[in-house]
């Protein structure tokens, strides 16, 4: 039975608890002196620990795999998820939450022109006034006329981002078009992102001093200290895998196109916690071209017809 009320509350929730990570994993990076990479690498390692736990104990049968899936999952595992996060990571070290999040939330638009012109999917005529908006938002947030006043590194991580979040959005679609259920798609995706670290960066070389000391948390709280495992933590149970589950679990009670529109409240919420957490401002122009981009992202994300 579908309840759509109990799914934008899930939304909502994820939403709630993936903005609270942009910050937390800044300060990790910023204060508990862990690099991207290995950052990366704990969030995949520990998700995937836990998604293949969970996924073991309530449907072990979703976890079978044929020989012809593996590739497809190794790659939906490492050019989607690891790439994803690797990019999200820089992105926010180098930029302000808000832009960083406004910039890899281009995706759905970088879907609906994927599908348009590779696939060759009908799509509504909207997605040409969605580009324009988001191009022009885009503009005002990097501040285009001064010769791009942000971090290069961080607009340039931000932007491939969002077209490994385009590359998950599709292959992920593709996943579950083909019968495999999300929650395995995920444990799978997961598992391989972590093979991947595992074999960029060995476990044996993890700084695990690191992960005992304690760390600022910066900005409004800079007084106090938490420990850096305990913000590891937050990172992979309430900032990956309890809101992946729960956008999931709401997609059983109102569609993905509505889902995925609410989830662009995550850049607006999480500009506000970095600004009352770590005192980050954005100006009126950037406000003005992050809310041009959130309307080119509505319409994009709306422009593909749904099957």
């Amino acid at each position: 039975m579908r309840r759509p009320f109990l799914g934008y509350a899930l939304v909502c929730a994820a939403v709630a608890l993936w903005s609270v990570n942009a910050t937390v994993s800044k300060v990790v990076l910023q204060s508990g002196g862990l690099s991207t990479f290995r950052l990366a690498e704990v969030r995949a390692t520990g998700s995937a620990v836990l998604l293949f736990a969970a996924v073991a104990a309530a449907r072990p049968a979703g976890l079978r795999v044929t020989a012809r899936e593996l590739g497809f999952l190794a790659v939906f595992g490492v050019a989607g998820l690891a790439f994803v996060q690797f990019f999200y990571f820089v992105g926010i070290k180098h930029l302000d939450i808000g832009i960083a999040l406004v910039i890899q939330y281009l995706a759905p638009v970088l879907v609906a022109l994927w599908v348009r012109f590779f696939v060759h999917e009908p799509v509504r005529r909207r997605l040409w006034p969605a580009l324009a908006l988001s191009l022009l938002g885009l503009t005002l947030v990097v501040r285009l006329w001064s010769g791009v006043s942000l971090s290069g590194i961080g607009v340039a991580s931000c932007l491939g981002a969002a077209c490994a979040y385009a590359v998950y959005i599709l292959m992920a679609e593709h996943g579950v078009r083909r019968g495999r259920d999300a929650y395995s798609l995920l444990a799978w995706g997961f598992f391989f992102a972590a093979l991947f670290w595992t074999v960029a960066q060995p476990w044996w070389s993890f700084p695990t001093s690191l992960a005992s000391a304690d760390a600022s948390l910066l900005g409004r709280l800079e007084g106090l200290h938490a420990p850096v495992w305990l913000l590891l933590a937050y990172v992979v149970v309430l900032g990956t895998v309890v809101p992946f589950v729960l956008m999931i679990t709401a997609l059983h009670h109102i569609p993905a196109t509505r889902a995925t529109v609410v989830a662009m409240l995550e850049p607006v919420l999480a500009a506000v916690v970095a600004f009352a957490w770590l005192g980050e401002r954005l100006g009126a122009l950037q406000i003005l071209g992050g809310l041009l981009v959130l309307a080119g992202i509505v319409l994009g994300q709306t422009a593909r017809n749904e099957s």
